[in-house]
């Protein structure tokens, strides 16, 4: 699926589904600056068993986030079921890599996956959590046409309580 927003620059990102020689990329994401909204750097184990989440994901699935223009890897991006308040939504979660913030890419990758969550099925909505402190990703969720709820007390990685803001996208809605 690939997803440009317009203009003249704008780098078009399509995803491909996340694969077993995809590990390296967490490894570049396991960073202090990287993970600062997220509880900090996980351990090589800790890593290995996400890695192998991302691969068996029962509904939902990663990708990384790939520039048309050139075939580099930019990041990672994904859908998974969650529980949240009586029912199952979709989350999404991502991460662009350090040498590709700053260019919208994230926001195009996410639009791309809404994408993906609509051919799925299976939910109504689509959310995002990013903590209430990181403007980048709560841009993202502006500008990928999420709608803000508020504030919410959230756990990410377990045992550790952030406040995040709940981001809801209707995948009903008809597509712009």
């Amino acid at each position: 699926m690939e997803k440009t927003d317009g203009s003249a620059d704008a780098v078009t990102v399509h995803l491909e589904p996340w694969g077993e020689e995809d590990f390296w990329l967490l490894r570049l994401h396991n960073s202090p600056e990287m993970t600062a909204h997220l509880g900090g750097p996980e351990s090589e184990e800790k890593l290995a068993e996400r890695h192998r989440r991302y691969l068996a994901l029962p509904a939902g699935r990663m990708y990384r986030a790939v520039s048309a223009a050139d075939g580099r890897t930019v990041g990672a991006i994904g859908f998974w079921e969650r529980a949240w308040r009586g029912g199952t939504v979709w989350e999404t979660g991502w991460a662009i890599s350090p040498a590709f913030q700053g260019r919208g890419l994230a926001a195009r990758a996410a639009s791309a996956l809404v994408a993906e969550a609509r051919a799925a099925g299976t939910h109504r909505y689509l959310h995002a959590y990013p903590s209430v402190d990181h403007a980048a990703s709560n841009g993202v969720c502006r500008r990928a046409g999420f709608t803000l709820l508020g504030p919410v007390s959230f756990e990410y990685p377990k045992g550790n309580w952030i406040t995040s803001n709940d981001w809801r996208l209707d995948l009903t809605a008809p597509a712009d």
